[in-house]
């Protein structure tokens, strides 16, 4: 295990039960609340858009907001901000998907997006990978190339990594963590 994952795990709270019996939730507001933690995270994940060519960051609501914004500013690139259905004003793009119990939709402002971005999507947790698969979706409908998908955990049992595998095509999925 690396410096930056032993400093990240340790900052990242267990919360037994949460929210329904059996579930452990992961809860990252300690992690947001150490500025050291906090910067070596919007490092680590700046050094992926870097990587990627990245041209705008995606962040999905309501973490991907937290993270993805200092991850733009620090890689000096624009944040486009993914919201639940009905959050943004004027002309959307929207994309449904299914969750285990029901649909969501997704939508982006278009005209945020050409076909001249590489996008990389931000988000704090990659489960089952729905909203992940959505995104992704909805970038490529809205023009814009998927330059990949960073994470700072993934929950390797829930197996989200294997269904975002057809979708991402040859872009990368990056986990600062997996668990």
């Amino acid at each position: 295990m690396t410096g930056i994952e032993e400093l990240l795990l340790s900052r990242i709270r267990d919360v037994a039960d949460y929210p329904e019996p059996g579930v452990t939730f992961k809860d990252i507001t300690p992690l947001l609340a150490d500025p050291a933690a906090f910067t070596a995270l919007t490092d680590a994940l700046a050094a992926v858009a870097e990587r990627t060519g990245a041209t705008k960051v995606v962040g999905l609501e309501a973490r991907g907001f937290i993270l993805g914004a200092p991850v733009a500013v620090r890689a000096g690139l624009g944040f486009i901000p993914v919201r639940k259905a009905g959050k943004l004003p004027g002309a959307t793009l929207g994309q449904a998907y299914e969750l285990e119990y029901g649909s969501a939709e997704i939508e982006v402002h278009a005209e945020d997006l050409s076909a001249d971005d590489r996008v990389l999507i931000v988000d704090d947790v990659l489960a089952t990978g729905g909203t992940a698969e959505a995104s992704i979706q909805l970038i490529r409908r809205a023009g814009a190339e998927v330059a990949g998908l960073a994470v700072l955990m993934e929950l390797g049992f829930l197996s989200g990594r294997t269904r975002l595998q057809p979708t991402l095509a040859d872009a990368p999925l990056e986990a600062l963590l997996v668990v």
